[in-house]
């Protein structure tokens, strides 16, 4: 019986474990996506996962606005992009997290999540395109 427990927890705290890590996106600065933006063989794709509407009030030079509720319909527009660094944001990152999720699931391999979202960026002063 013990040894049962005891290989029905191993077995839990591996999946666990295997779900926990499989969710976390390296995130990536405001300073550090500056820089990224400033150097001329940038290759770093800015994704915007907000709506279309919240796009127009103002987002990061060169980004690409996909919902996060359509990226899964949007692959095709994208996939070419999935061995290149994406940096995913929304306003808070909650609807960022769901995008990297479909996304690492798509084959993406390289995926950045940016620090404090929009919200930080506004809050900072940050460029924005309106």
């Amino acid at each position: 019986m013990m040894k049962f427990i005891t290989t029905t927890l191993a077995v839990l705290l591996s999946a666990f474990s295997l779900f926990t890590f499989a969710e976390q996106t390296t995130t990536i600065s405001q300073q550090a996506l500056l820089t990224l933006m400033a150097t001329p063989a940038n290759k770093t794709v800015i994704l915007d996962v907000r709506t279309a509407e919240e796009f127009a009030e103002g987002h990061i030079e060169g980004a690409i606005n996909i919902s996060h509720k359509q990226i899964n319909a949007n692959l095709n527009k994208i996939i070419t992009l999935k061995d290149q660094t994406v940096v995913v944001h929304c306003k808070s990152g909650r609807r960022a997290l769901s995008a990297e999720n479909d996304l690492r699931a798509a084959g993406f391999s390289d995926l950045r999540h940016l620090d404090g979202d929009m919200n930080a960026w506004q809050a900072a002063d940050l460029p924005l395109i309106k």
